[in-house]
């Protein structure tokens, strides 16, 4: 169903009011399975009556907001923010703002999210980042990240960015995903201090500090093996820019035996453990990016055109200073390292 712009109301046109009530409380049965439905009534009090209300009022604040533009009213996408700010309405608009201004403020990441890219499909090839076929044991798509292939002589910036929100975009289209939230797992052996140069100061971290308040995932657990000593330092400073909520489920791993202790093996590749290769688990996820992909090229149809509802806690001036200055004593560290 194709959304009501405010152009097609007319005052005093009944008919065309009754259209748009029904558009209002227009709702799909809730398709999630049994057992699923009751994670999301005990985690985010969600029940049959709470979504139909939070829709309806979610997609009238959006017909009559005048900051944003062509946003998708679709139950998926709105149910995702409202999933996340557990049903808290005013918490889920502010969040669907944020994310339309990340993603007009950082496009070159966020937008054109093709996975037929040449050189994004490449990076998929080479193991850097793809999705395991298997849910943990607390029902959780595991996203897993190599770093293997990423070739910084060949490689740049976009398209680091543009695996990690095409990999959160595709996964975020499934419901069951926005409910159960999601695992990572990553191998940053191959991770040097030099990857951190691929972003301007100011980039990396408001990247970091927005990325977590407007990109509308329930991250659950992150599972980190085999960081080198020099990228201890970006850990640390990653943790304090992100939620103490979030910082304490990191964790790292110095064996693959430790790490099964805590992930399920069968979620794994064969490599790390697991059942399935790497290069099979690969082509699953590559069709299920290819079957979303048009999903994710239209997410450039939407417009933030002011920002001025968004509220934030700190001046922007005062946010970037802090988070700029992380940031370069973070390099400051690693241009120690590299002289001793």
């Amino acid at each position: 169903m194709s959304p009501t712009k405010a152009s097609d109301i007319t005052v005093g046109d009944d008919d065309q009011k009754k259209h748009t009530d029904d558009w209002w409380a227009c709702s799909e049965p809730c398709a999630l399975p049994k057992h699923v439905q009751e994670v999301a009534l005990i985690q985010l009090r969600e029940n049959e009556s709470v979504r139909n209300q939070a829709i309806s009022a979610f997609r009238q604040w959006i017909l009559k907001n005048a900051d944003i533009q062509n946003v998708n009213t679709d139950e998926n996408f709105l149910l995702r923010f409202l999933r996340t700010k557990k049903f808290s309405l005013p918490m889920a608009q502010q969040m669907l703002l944020k994310y339309l201004n990340l993603r007009q403020r950082f496009s070159m990441y966020f937008m054109g999210l093709d996975c037929l890219i040449p050189s994004i499909n490449e990076l998929i090839d080479s193991g850097y980042m793809f999705v395991s076929p298997f849910r943990d044991n607390q029902g959780r798509r595991v996203i897993i990240g190599t770093a293997r292939g990423f070739d910084l002589r060949k490689y740049s910036n976009r398209d680091l960015g543009v695996v990690h929100v095409m990999t959160y975009e595709t996964l975020l289209n499934d419901e069951v995903n926005q409910v159960m939230g999601f695992t990572h797992f990553g191998d940053l052996y191959s991770i040097t201090p030099a990857y951190i140069t691929l972003f301007a100061p100011n980039e990396f971290a408001t990247l970091i500090k927005w990325g977590e308040q407007s990109i509308p995932m329930r991250h659950k657990a992150i599972h980190l093996l085999n960081v080198p000593s020099p990228i201890k330092f970006a850990y640390d400073y990653f943790q304090s820019r992100i939620s103490p909520k979030l910082s304490a489920r990191m964790k790292m791993y110095n064996s693959l035996s430790e790490l099964h202790e805590t992930l399920d093996k069968k979620v794994l590749p064969k490599e790390y453990g697991g059942e399935m290769p790497m290069a099979e688990m690969i082509s699953l996820w590559k069709k299920e990016l290819l079957a979303n992909r048009e999903k994710l090229i239209a997410l450039d149809n939407m417009r933030l055109l002011s920002d001025k509802s968004i509220i934030t806690r700190k001046s922007k001036a005062d946010i970037n200073h802090n988070l700029i200055a992380g940031f370069n004593q973070l390099s400051g560290s690693f241009r120690k390292l590299e002289v001793d």
